[in-house]
C-alpha cells in the first residue's frame, strides 16, 4: 500500500474507493494521525511528530498513504508542507457504509417477514 498507484485518489463509491480508504484507516498510526488532524486542524510534519513514539519518516509514509486514497492533501507553506483533511473522501466511505447498512436492514426485514408467515 505504500506505492503510489496513481495521481488520482480513489473517489468512486464502487468497491475500490471505500476498500482503499478502509484499508488506509485500518492502521492504528494512520488512524491516530487522522484523528489528530481532525481535532487540531492542518499541521506540519514537525508538529505531527511532536512527542515520543513515531519518527518523521514514519509519519511521512503514513501521510502519503492517506493522501494516495484522497483523505489528506498537503500544501507548501514556506519550507514546510502542511497537511489537512479532505472530508469529501471520508464522506464517500461513510455513504458506502450507510448503503451497506441499509441493504442489511432490508435483508433482515425480509427475513423477519418470511419467518413470521
Amino acid at each position: 500500500m505504500s506505492a503510489r498507484p496513481s495521481e488520482e485518489p480513489a473517489n468512486e463509491i464502487g468497491l475500490g474507493g471505500p476498500a482503499l480508504v478502509f484499508s488506509a484507516l485500518g492502521d492504528e498510526a494512520r488512524l491516530r494521525l487522522m484523528m489528530r488532524l481532525c481535532e487540531d486542524g492542518p499541521m506540519s510534519i514537525a508538529r505531527l511528530t511532536d512527542g515520543p513514539g513515531i519518527t518523521r519518516q514514519a509519519v511521512t509514509k503514513h501521510l502519503n498513504i492517506l493522501s494516495d486514497v484522497g483523505l489528506l492533501r498537503s500544501t507548501r507553506q514556506g519550507r514546510e508542507r502542511v497537511w489537512e483533511l479532505t472530508p469529501e473522501h471520508l464522506d464517500r466511505a461513510r455513504r458506502y457504509l450507510d448503503m451497506v447498512s441499509q441493504q442489511w436492514d432490508e435483508t433482515l426485514a425480509r427475513l423477519k417477514f418470511s419467518a413470521e408467515d
